[in-house]
């Protein structure tokens, strides 16, 4: 078990920028006492749901010139996006989170599957938080509740 990071202290295993204009089911209002760049939320399902969210909201964003299809459909796109290199070792994000969807970086990938969102979901929760600290249940039902 992954020692209490931010990610789950918010219920937000994603780190998600909180940003006014986005309204997450089960966030919570803002408290700079308690955090002051970071989205929280009420439970963890629905930080999965959000961070779900944000990967399927990605692929009608313009993908990378020569890699993969139309719009954001690879690991490294999806990463590029999630975690821009400013702030991030980008690259060896993009091979543990590469390694744990089962695809090449450039890969196209689907990610409205059920299996590759969880995949993915996973893999950004374990990356951002050292381990995976929640059930398999409770990671499927943020992500069930991304694609509902």
């Amino acid at each position: 078990m992954p020692p209490m990071t931010r990610g789950v202290r918010n219920n937000n295993p994603g780190n998600i920028d909180y940003n006014p204009r986005n309204q997450w089911q089960g966030q919570l209002a803002p408290d700079p006492a308690i955090e002051k760049r970071f989205a929280r939320f009420d439970t963890a399902e629905n930080g999965i749901r959000a961070l779900a969210r944000l990967i399927l909201a990605y692929r009608g964003k313009d993908g990378m010139p020569r890699v993969g299809g139309t719009g954001i459909d690879t690991v490294r796109e999806v990463i590029n996006r999630w975690a821009p290199g400013m702030e991030n070792d980008t690259e060896s994000y993009i091979t543990a989170v590469a390694a744990g969807v089962g695809a090449q970086p450039n890969q196209p990938i689907d990610l409205r599957s059920l299996q590759t969102l969880t995949a993915i979901t996973v893999a950004i929760i374990k990356h951002e938080n050292g381990g995976v600290p929640y059930s398999t249940a409770v990671i499927a039902e943020g992500v069930r509740r991304a694609l509902s």
